[in-house]
């Protein structure tokens, strides 16, 4: 595969701002609230060095592993959309799906690695900019978002003392709701692929 290295400021800004809006890590803020609140703090800087190697890595050989599979896009987007079903439910009716029973620190591979932060959205957007912008401006985009990743995750203690218990009640229940829809909503757009 070529590697292009042609840096381009527009191109980072450009591949930044997609990837931002397909991570929504500002979005994701409740469910980061809910995982310390049962004492399963998800680590900050391995799930942004975990993350960022995963979606390189994926922009490089992405449809080739799964091909290895004999797994398509569509599919891994489908798996994706079940594991944040099964989050929404939880955050919509205070429902215990993802059993706290792992080691320390396990929730930050899943559910805050994948699929939210690296979910199949990501993944397969990662891919698609590769289409778009130089190979090297679109790693930069990456690394950019994982230092905001970061910094979200680490700091979440202060969004969660200017919202109050109140604010993060009523933030958990409106975002397992977009959540759900989004999951049903990746799931519906990705079957219809697989159908035709």
């Amino acid at each position: 595969m070529h590697i292009d290295l042609t840096f381009s400021i527009k191109q980072i800004l450009t591949a930044f701002m997609v990837l931002f809006a397909v991570i929504d890590i500002t979005g994701s803020i409740p469910i980061i609230m809910d995982l310390n609140s049962k004492g399963n703090k998800p680590q900050a800087g391995k799930a942004a060095i975990v993350s960022f190697i995963l979606m390189v890595v994926f922009l490089f050989a992405g449809e080739g592993l799964l091909a290895l599979y004999g797994v398509d896009i569509a599919s891994f987007a489908i798996a994706g959309a079940i594991i944040l079903i099964a989050l929404a439910v939880e955050m919509t009716f205070n429902i215990e799906i993802f059993k706290n029973d792992g080691p320390a620190g396990h929730s930050t591979i899943v559910p805050m690695v994948f699929p939210l932060i690296a979910g199949a959205g990501t993944l397969t957007t990662t891919l698609s900019l590769r289409a778009e912008c130089s190979t090297i401006n679109v790693i930069i985009a990456i690394a950019l978002n994982m230092i905001v990743v970061y910094f979200v995750i680490k700091k979440v203690y202060f969004v969660e003392k200017v919202l109050g218990k109140a604010g993060i009640y009523i933030l958990r229940k409106f975002f397992g709701v977009i959540l759900l829809a989004m999951s049903v909503k990746l799931i519906v757009t990705n079957l219809s692929v697989l159908l035709k």
